[in-house]
């Protein structure tokens, strides 16, 4: 027996389901930012664009300025894809073309169960565990090793002592390499058989295959899985605020010495500061973040968007 079909209400219904939810997301995203503008506002209308590069954060003396907690967000951030990335595309491309069968199913999800972790877990591991064995065998050897080298020896200078922006960055890469390599899986997978059985049959290597065939197949999906390990590294709290030091002075670019986040300074400082500017200034902080956020997803769909042009030139 056949199901009578719905109506054109029940499509009509839908529609305005659809058009509504969609509404509903934009006009939410609106509400935050009106909100966050209009709470820091007594701090953007006192420090305008020089918040954005002053390094004062005094709030007895109420000087603030976010340079510091903006560096300490994108430098952890960048440390964090840097290792992330080519972590994750080799365990995709093993995962996807290398293991063998009975492999592939725990070995990948073991990987997701890195995701589960709470982050308070990953910071405590950081500060306690992590953190005495980075400034023993990776800080100590690599101080002595490039002491006295023109801007390398500035990179690694300051106290060894094992939390910092370098700790925070591989930290934030150990949490998003799941989000990253899972999504990198998934696409991988779904390039057509076809078209690798091809490449394989005319005599092509595996890092041929991948590198030509499958990458080229599923880079939107790739770089969306860079974005969404880019985007958590970004609003990550409670792991960075356990070993980035907290310390709201910018004294060199040493990737040792401690430094803080904009999430970080709002765990911190949120709950404790008083009406006046020195709330506005945390809210500054939080507009400045949702503005990073935003930067980085249109620059991801410009580059999609070249990388779709490049396409019809070359057909």
């Amino acid at each position: 027996m056949k199901r009578p079909r719905s109506g054109p209400w029940a499509d009509q219904l839908f529609g305005y389901f659809a058009k509504g939810s969609a509404l509903l997301t934009l006009g939410l995203l609106v509400a935050i930012l009106g909100s966050l503008t209009l709470s820091a506002w007594p701090a953007i209308d006192k420090y305008g664009l020089s918040f954005l590069t002053n390094t004062a954060w005094d709030p007895v003396k109420e000087e603030f300025g976010g340079l510091v907690m903006i560096y300490g967000t994108i430098a952890t951030s960048v440390i964090a894809l840097v290792i992330a990335v080519p972590v994750s595309f080799g365990i995709a491309m093993f995962l996807t073309e290398l293991s063998p069968a009975w492999l592939k199913r725990p070995l990948g999800t073991a990987i997701e169960l890195l995701a589960a972790i709470p982050s308070i877990v990953y910071g405590m591991w950081g500060l306690l565990v992590f953190g005495p064995v980075l400034a023993t065998y990776v800080q100590q050897p690599l101080q002595e090793l490039l002491s006295g080298v023109p801007v390398l020896g500035a990179l690694v200078s300051g106290a060894p002592v094992g939390i910092g922006i370098l700790s925070a960055g591989i930290i934030l890469a150990i949490m998003i390499i799941p989000f990253i390599s899972s999504v990198m899986r998934d696409v991988f997978e779904v390039t057509p058989a076809l078209l690798k059985e091809s490449a394989y049959g005319l005599g092509a290597t595996t890092w041929e295959v991948v590198s030509k065939v499958v990458l080229p197949y599923t880079k939107a999906g790739v770089i969306g899985g860079i974005m969404l390990g880019l985007g958590r590294a970004i609003g990550e709290t409670m792991a960075v605020t356990f070993v980035i030091g907290n310390f709201n002075q910018l004294d060199s670019l040493s990737l040792f010495q401690a430094a803080n986040s904009i999430t970080s300074a709002l765990a911190n400082e949120f709950a404790e500061a008083g009406q006046g500017l020195h709330q506005a200034a945390l809210m500054y902080l939080g507009l400045v973040l949702f503005f990073i956020t935003f930067v980085i997803l249109s620059l991801s769909k410009l580059l999609l968007a070249q990388l779709r042009k490049g396409e019809g030139s070359k057909t």
